[in-house]
């Protein structure tokens, strides 16, 4: 996923109301950027982070920039854009470049489907030979060392999506459970059982009903993210 123009720097101030970004850009500028982030971001909105904004297409929009990526003390990239994770999916599918769990054997995707007999949408829809198989995409930019753990928060959201996985793998529908790590330091991937305990018991349910698992991490840079590898999972 390349992105659309060049990423502007800046030095993160703070980040407050969940939707808002305090930037100090290299020439001195103070701005407000929106942040496309509704979890905790722990680890990912230290003041005097790095930061990469992007500019908004809209000239009408009323914040001019949406923050992008943060750089660690470190030199970690993380992509705070969770709609990001999607996408860059999507691309990876389009592409056939996940080498996990025959995914590359794909013909055919759809976005934001709902199964016959499900209460919720899932993000793709997965199409082989007549074939069908629901995936749900989750963003992972909790980093503890080079761990990466989800969700960041509670999600009561994400506890009934793992719920539904089961549900449906139960009658024997194929269903996946896609973990995209949006963070360089992470090389591998578990549950946040102390920040969701809830979460955690779905995503064990999920996994003895033959829910498929699946962990990717993304090479991440000023001017584009993209999946590039699996990661190993440790539920």
């Amino acid at each position: 996923m390349q992105f659309s123009s060049p990423l502007i720097p800046g030095t993160l101030i703070k980040r407050y109301k969940r939707f808002f970004a305090d930037v100090r850009l290299d020439d001195g500028d103070v701005v407000t950027a929106h942040c496309p982030n509704t979890g905790a971001m722990t680890g990912c909105a230290e003041p005097g982070y790095r930061v990469y904004l992007s500019p908004a297409d809209n000239p009408k929009r009323k914040l001019r920039y949406t923050w992008e990526l943060a750089q660690t003390h470190e030199d970690h990239y993380i992509g705070v854009n969770t709609h990001n994770a999607n996408k860059l999916v999507e691309e990876a599918l389009k592409n056939r470049m996940i080498d996990a769990d025959g995914l590359r054997n794909f013909d055919t995707y759809k976005r934001e489907v709902t199964p016959p007999g499900s209460n919720s949408r899932f993000d793709f829809a997965l199409y082989q030979e007549g074939d069908v198989r629901f995936a749900e995409v989750k963003s992972v930019t909790l980093a503890r060392g080079n761990a990466g753990y989800f969700p960041d928060a509670v999600t009561a959201r994400g506890a009934k999506h793992c719920e539904e996985l089961a549900a449906l793998a139960a009658q024997g529908v194929p269903t996946m459970l896609l973990f995209c790590v949006q963070h360089t330091a992470v090389q591998s991937v578990s549950v946040a059982r102390d920040i969701d305990p809830n979460y955690a018991r779905a995503v064990n349910g999920a996994l003895h009903a033959g829910v498929t698992l699946v962990a990717l991490g993304c090479e991440i840079t000023k001017e584009k993210i993209e999946v590039n590898q699996s990661l190993p999972l440790k539920i």
